[in-house]
């Protein structure tokens, strides 16, 4: 596509704040229009950036991988930019369980893929026993497989950062919901409320709601929510801030924050936008945590989180040009915080027509009948 100097990002999660920030710091004038939605996936997400044991499809374990290496960049960048607050924090992780064998080989995966993905840092079998010494809650007859590469990051932090950031190179934010104006056979702007904002090319990053903006046009793309629900518990007296990311066979997931925090989850529900913290759903993961972390049952609740995961029919995301002057950028699901300032990184290249970072013939939104 033609290079755009002006233009719209709709959204207000971290695929779109990374657009915002990527494309005004190269010089663009850039508009992001958010919607006012409860359950942000970007809000809601644990913050794990642990991508290389993924043994699926192999192209969107490449972007979730090239999105984990690109973060120490970034961090730089916003630190440059005076957003040197990220959360983001290097401090291992474990896959735990009780299954040698599968320990085993997820040790071998990680190690065929070192070589490629430096970053994923030191590879080491953890005896049984001696993932409690490293994340004291959980329970003793468990052994491990430590990876040094894996980190974790607050999703509002990043997402505020990027931002901020982008105030200072002259990102204007609009609030409410766009509406996709098209003339002269082209995506032209958006429409909020009784304001046209005209564009050279407009960016969808909406997350799970990508769809409803795109189908009043016609367009009819296979992505919508799964819900999550993540439990904020705190720990007092703890000293949660160097644990390790803790990722056991099946959910839940553990991971501490500073302060004595423990985040755990997360339930993967296909109910639409039913914003709302389920019995059923709480309930499972208390017990489940327990199990894998007896030492949490004295933990106390603050709160469940509820975020919207933007899910494609065929569980990758959609980046790339729907129609002239629309490209989509959505639907990274779980991997959202991972992949997501990658993912806005690729689009901007795209909207501004310059050499791709990656290869986004995988995630083209032509591999599905849109209208």
């Amino acid at each position: 596509m033609t290079a755009a100097s002006r233009i719209v990002v709709v959204g207000g999660g971290i695929v779109a704040a990374s657009v915002a920030y990527h494309a005004s710091r190269q010089g663009a004038s850039v508009i992001l229009v958010e919607a006012e939605r409860a359950g942000s996936a970007t809000a809601a997400g644990a913050g794990i950036v642990c991508p290389w044991a993924d043994v699926g499809d192999d192209a969107y374990y490449q972007l979730c991988a090239d999105g984990a290496r690109y973060y120490p960049e970034l961090l730089a960048m916003l630190a440059d930019d005076g957003q040197p607050e990220t959360s983001y924090a290097r401090v291992g992780a474990l896959h735990v369980g009780r299954d040698s064998g599968s320990l085993q080989a997820i040790a071998a995966v990680l190690r065929s893929r070192r070589q490629a993905r430096p970053e994923i840092g030191d590879v080491e079998i953890v005896a049984l026993g001696e993932p409690k010494r490293l994340f004291p809650p959980l329970s003793e007859d468990l052994a491990g497989v430590w990876l040094g590469g894996g980190a974790r990051i607050d999703g509002r932090l990043i997402r505020n950062g990027l931002l901020q950031a982008s105030a200072g190179y002259g990102v204007r934010r609009v609030s409410g919901t766009a509406e996709l104006d098209r003339s002269a056979g082209r995506v032209s702007g958006v429409k909020v409320g009784s304001e046209r904002i005209f564009a050279d090319a407009v960016v969808v990053a909406a997350g799970a709601w990508t769809a409803q903006v795109c189908a009043p046009m016609g367009w009819r793309l296979p992505i919508g929510p799964q819900r999550g629900q993540i439990i904020h518990a705190e720990l007092p007296g703890a000293h949660t801030d160097s644990w390790p990311v803790i990722l056991p066979p099946d959910d839940p997931y553990l991971l501490g924050f500073p302060g004595g925090r423990i985040v755990f989850g997360a339930t993967r529900e296909h109910v639409g936008f039913d914003h709302r913290a389920t019995v059923g759903g709480v309930g499972t993961l208390l017990a489940a945590a327990i199990e894998l972390a007896p030492g949490v049952a004295g933990a106390t609740l603050l709160e469940t989180r509820i975020g919207f995961r933007p899910a494609t029919s065929d569980g990758r995301p959609m980046i790339g040009e729907l129609a002239e002057g629309l490209i989509v950028a959505a639907g990274n699901g779980p991997e959202g915080l991972t992949a997501g300032p990658w993912t806005g990184l690729a689009a901007t290249a795209l909207v501004l027509a310059q050499p791709p970072v990656t290869d986004l013939a995988p995630f083209d939104p032509a591999r599905f009948s849109t209208t």
